[in-house]
């Protein structure tokens, strides 16, 4: 905690209290952001403002949804695969899913072995990370494909209510695009850390002090928090 300031008589200022006392009292220590990452501590607010975008659409597709007076297509029916003549509900995305999900273990796994400072094993839980994700794109581009094929459209369906193909066109291809660019950034932090980069300090982009690999945990952030929204995409827009 931090020292209370004193007056000029080396008596203790009261501190202010409620919300102000708690910015009070964290502005004036350094410990709460010594030695933070400059990219992690970006990444972190990057974060907090795609939080808002991606509950922005949320809410919208909630309200649209229990305001629109025209029935509702039925996900389960709509996002159906027809495998050895039978219509299973939601297979393709439960695969998706489970891709993405075990994405974020492998990705603990690089950041671990980054921490240890083990190229070779960060390289390869990089990569393989970047691999499953590049898998639930090609997977999320054949939904889209599937679904086109059928005639939807942002402005229209032919199950009922028309905002359900704008709907899931923003949501789902807002995250799909940040699983794009992660899958990017994944490969190049990769190949760094293959050539030794961040063990040499090579100059150039997403390098960082040598001998850290503070860059392998930032992505790590970027991506388990990819991860998590599609858990509340898929609870919300496929379960529902």
């Amino acid at each position: 905690m931090a020292q209370p300031a004193l007056t000029s008589t080396g008596e203790a200022l009261p501190r202010p209290e409620g919300l102000q006392g708690i910015v009070a009292d964290w502005s004036s220590d350094q410990r709460a952001f010594k030695n933070v990452p400059w990219g992690k501590a970006m990444m972190w607010i990057f974060l907090l403002s795609d939080t808002f975008i991606f509950s922005s659409f949320l809410i919208s597709y909630m309200t649209v949804r229990i305001s629109t007076t025209v029935p509702w297509p039925n996900p389960s029916e709509v996002f159906a695969l027809t495998i050895g003549g039978q219509s299973i509900p939601l297979i393709l995305i439960a695969i998706m899913t489970f891709i993405l999900i075990s994405s974020s273990g492998t990705m603990v796994l690089a950041v671990n072995y980054g921490y240890r400072r083990d190229r070779v094993k960060t390289f390869v839980f990089l990569l393989l990370t970047a691999a499953l994700g590049a898998t639930f794109v090609g997977m999320q581009a054949f939904e889209w494909t599937k679904l086109i094929m059928e005639g939807v459209r942002p402005w229209g369906n032919p199950w009922g209510a028309p905002q359900f193909g704008s709907s899931f066109f923003m949501i789902t291809g807002f995250h799909g695009t940040h699983v794009t660019f992660g899958v990017i950034f994944l490969i190049i932090v990769a190949i760094k850390v293959w050539r030794g980069d961040l063990d040499n300090q090579r100059p150039g982009f997403l390098t960082g002090r040598k001998g850290n690999y503070e860059i392998v945990e930032t992505m790590g952030l970027y991506w388990h928090f990819v991860d998590l929204v599609w858990v509340f995409i898929f609870a919300l827009f496929y379960l529902w």
